[in-house]
């Protein structure tokens, strides 16, 4: 029997190939689904399931591509109802692979068709469990991304109480937890950058796991602090459940290059999103106006769905020659199959056709603490999250987080300058770019962010505990 966590950083997402006897299973493929075939090759075995735990959110699944690619069944427990042919398990049924059983468990509540799947040893033994959402290292799913009419997200939240101690807390200790997601993902809260674990260590370290907790304690801190869902995530959720275009077409169309003139056409009569992947140094020095950085080297497949949202937005990519087909993949990962293709040459080709370009207006950090402590009444924008803000922040900083920035333009000033940063570079360059598009000149971006105005003399305040003052 062999486990192997096939673990995506950018997502935060865990698929799994399981392998007993020469037959395989994939729990939660992601889209591009040829390394699982290679890999079953490479050991000589045969792909049996396709197994999904629900519907994903926030990623598209490779379930379709990989059952047409191989033939294997696609696996949903009770509930699913996908729009196409599907092996429709039963709570406590047995799939047999090689010399070992997988068992469906349904637990409910982080969607109502979410499913946990039971790996049993040779001896009939509980080794391994393929969690999905239901249950995270340090979390649990959160119980609002499926909400339906007649269900509140606190009946949701119920049903998973039950799920976790009548199906998942019952099981050893020493059962290894496989989840599907770690830290990072929106698709939990308090997750841990572990990514494998035991039953044992959940029930000992996990607050949704404590033996003395009623379904009532469950249920509001389970629901206590949830923010909102990414924008893109009911559309996610309704291609893996209606399907979607093979990864090999999405490429295909992707990858088609389009000279500086075809480019700006293409851009002006589609009304497509122009989306720049460089490095944050490349885009700071010159860049197409109007383009949207979002760099392929941050969390970039989540950032495009934060800030672009509709996954049928036309996309045209600024790219270096050996990004595109990994920007194409990363994008169809969540759904953004509508790449229109590439300025091809990047932006060199942009420069010498003698197009606009436009630049970024920086600051160091030192010199912009030099021009707090002269002039206190500058003006400065923190774009990182909540947390990071009630942490530590420049006095006096508006805070108008990048996720929902779109909804708080009016704290932005307009007529006059203003300093943004993050906690890096990263996540205000995007804020920038789209600034920009909107008509906001007047931004001058803090190099480093944060981190880097931390180790200067800028005026900051640092959170307080209530309980201490």
């Amino acid at each position: 029997m062999e486990v192997k966590q096939i673990y995506t950083g950018c997502l935060a997402q865990g698929a799994y190939y399981i392998e007993s006897n020469g037959e395989a299973a994939i729990v939660d493929p992601l889209r591009e689904v040829q390394p699982y075939i290679d890999l079953a090759n490479e050991r000589g075995a045969t792909i049996k399931y396709v197994l999904e735990t629900h519907f994903h959110a926030d990623f598209v699944s490779g379930h379709l591509t990989l059952s047409e690619k191989t033939g294997a069944p696609i696996v949903f427990g009770p509930n699913a109802a996908p729009d196409f042919d599907t092996h429709m398990a039963t709570d406590g049924e047995r799939l047999t692979l090689g010399d070992v059983e997988i068992e469906v468990l349904h637990t409910p509540g982080h969607t109502m068709e979410s499913t946990t799947y039971l790996l049993r040893n040779e001896d009939g033994h509980p080794h391994a469990m393929f969690t999905g959402d239901t249950l995270f290292l340090g979390d649990v799913g959160r119980p609002d991304l499926a909400q339906k009419s007649e269900l509140t997200i606190e009946d949701l939240a119920g049903h998973l109480y039950d799920s976790l101690r009548n199906k998942l807390m019952t099981l050893p200790d020493d059962t290894i937890v496989y989840p599907g997601h770690g830290a990072g993902s929106a698709c939990g809260k308090n997750m841990s950058k572990e990514t494998v674990g035991t039953l044992g260590d959940q029930k000992a370290n996990n607050y949704a796991l404590r033996a003395d907790m009623t379904k009532e304690e469950f249920v509001k801190e389970v629901t206590d602090g949830l923010l909102p869902p990414p924008g893109y995530f009911p559309m996610n959720v309704a291609l893996n459940k209606r399907g979607y275009d093979s990864i090999d077409r999405v490429m295909e169309r992707g990858t088609q290059a389009l000279s500086p003139e075809a480019f700006e056409a293409a851009a002006n009569e589609t009304e497509a999103v122009m989306l720049d992947i460089r490095s944050t140094a490349e885009f700071v020095e010159c860049h197409i106006p109007r383009s949207t950085f979002i760099g392929l080297a941050g969390g970039f497949a989540p950032w495009v769905g934060a800030m672009i949202v509709d996954v049928k937005q036309p996309i045209l990519l600024v790219a270096n020659d050996d990004q595109i087909e990994e920007a194409i993949t990363r994008l169809s990962r969540v759904g953004f199959d509508n790449v229109l293709g590439y300025l091809e040459g990047g932006l060199d080709a942009w420069v010498k056709a003698g197009k606009d370009t436009d630049d970024i207006q920086t600051v160091d950090a030192e010199a912009f603490a030099s021009v707090l402590n002269a002039t206190p009444e500058a003006k400065v924008v923190d774009v990182r999250k909540d947390g990071e803000y009630q942490s530590e922040h420049v006095e006096n900083a508006i805070h108008a987080s990048l996720e929902y920035l779109a909804n708080n333009m009016h704290l932005i000033p307009k007529d006059e300058p203003f300093y943004l940063h993050c906690a890096g570079g990263y996540r205000s360059l995007i804020a920038h770019s789209m600034l920009k598009a909107r008509g906001y000149h007047n931004a001058i971006d803090v190099l480093g962010g944060f981190n880097a105005i931390r180790a200067t003399d800028a005026p900051c305040t640092e959170y307080v505990c209530p309980s201490t003052l």
